[in-house]
């Protein structure tokens, strides 16, 4: 997106990609895989997300809203989740009159400490670690607070033919206004010159330009080598959340979850249980038997031992869980699996940022115009409502290049 909007300007642009393909934290798989373009990273757009819709716009694609239901598992009992949760306007309350920031572990604690409000607690911090991949012990509660109580925080769709069509006219659009990309070229130290900066990759070549905008995941900063007043700066950047994702795609040869345990169950877009992995959702509404797995946040510790086959294992077992099924039944029906722990992606560890109560302070001196000839941008550094997002990252890296145009 920087590339693009400095492209646009006249600047000349070279794209250093570690991987051997764009997106990053945006994977498609290979459609022959899932009967689609399945999403191994990104695959919803939350809220307004302005920018990211423009894109669409330019690209010629377009957005399917979200449609169905969510349902809940408790004991093999499933119930549609349509009724808000007991004592949930007590939380509203509380978080619209709170003055002060803490962590959502000490406000739960302090607020919603009874009996009586332990579904509330459950709840919350599940959607903390769940949603947000976030620790309830680091994240902000009033970062939070801006973003469940956001008028269009409901709000979510798909792009059609999914975020990779995205991605390859971001490419294409580079390479039309002259941009050189070099896939598997990870960077491996920045260094300021006299007239600007230089660059050198893992595998020995090196750059030299006027400026560098530097967009690796948070956890990777700190492996570059960098000059020793970028070096402070960056050594700040710890101290915004990171969280880990488990997603796990399975295949089948029909969607037999439409209709299971008496139920009808055809408007399934979401299930919430208590299962090792706890979430998953449906491809409505199209006919693809895709269920999508989702473990976040620290849970994802507890199965950061598993290879890929390990993790299938316990995807199935927790969806046998879940529809009262034998694991045999569901292997019987399975086409295709896959399992990607972002945790363990060289270029990625992990899979996005969240608020904590030292976020916004770092985030105004990561983002500060400084005169530096090195800039940094991406996801973690966006500072509206909406961290972790593809909306976040599209927004930061159109400011930074906007930043460095001097507009």
């Amino acid at each position: 997106m920087a590339a693009r909007e400095l492209g646009r300007a006249g600047k000349r642009v070279t794209i250093l990609e570690a991987r051997d393909r764009c997106g990053g934290r945006i994977d498609p798989l290979p459609a022959a895989e899932f009967g689609y373009r399945a999403e191994g990273g990104a695959e919803f757009v939350h809220g307004e997300a302005p920018v990211t819709r423009r894109l669409l716009g330019d690209a010629g694609l377009s957005l399917l809203p979200l449609e169905g239901a969510r349902w809940t598992v408790r004991n093999g009992a499933f119930s549609r989740d349509e009724t808000p949760e007991r004592n949930s306007d007590a939380l509203d309350r509380v978080l619209s009159e709170l003055a002060s920031d803490m962590s959502v572990t000490t406000f739960l604690d302090r607020y919603f400490a009874g009996e009586e409000f332990a579904p509330l607690r459950q709840s919350v911090v599940r959607m903390v670690m769940g949603y947000d991949a976030a620790d309830p012990d680091r994240a902000s509660v009033l970062a939070l607070r801006d973003e469940w109580m956001h008028s269009e925080r409901s709000a979510q769709g798909r792009v059609v033919g999914g975020y990779g069509p995205m991605i390859d006219f971001l490419v294409a659009e580079c390479r039309k206004q002259g941009s050189d990309l070099h896939l598997r070229a990870a960077v491996s130290a920045i260094d300021t010159t006299d007239g600007g900066v230089w660059v050198r990759c893992a595998d020995g070549n090196s750059y030299s330009a006027d400026a560098a905008i530097l967009t690796v995941p948070v956890p990777l900063l700190q492996e570059i080598a960098l000059p020793p007043g970028m070096r402070d700066k960056v050594a700040a950047a710890t101290q915004l959340g990171f969280g880990n994702v488990i997603k796990l795609l399975l295949r089948f040869k029909s969607r037999w979850w439409t209709s299971i345990k008496d139920k009808n169950l055809s408007d399934l877009m979401f299930v919430i249980s208590d299962a090792a992995v706890p979430v998953w959702w449906t491809q409505r509404a199209t006919e693809h038997a895709v269920l999508t797995g989702w473990l976040g946040g620290p849970p994802t510790g507890s199965l950061a031992d598993l290879d890929e086959a390990q993790l299938i294992e316990a995807g199935l077992a927790s969806l046998a869980q879940i529809f009262g099924l034998s694991t045999q039944q569901l292997k019987a029906e399975l086409v295709a699996a896959r399992a990607i722990d972002w945790g363990k992606d060289p270029f990625a560890r992990g899979a996005y940022s969240y608020a904590t109560l030292a976020t916004r302070r770092v985030q105004a001196e990561l983002s500060a115009s400084d005169g530096s000839a090195i800039l940094l941008s991406g996801e973690a550094l966006y500072q509206g409502r909406d961290m972790g997002t593809v909306e976040a990252a599209l927004s930061s890296g159109l400011e930074t290049a906007r930043t460095l145009l001097g507009d």
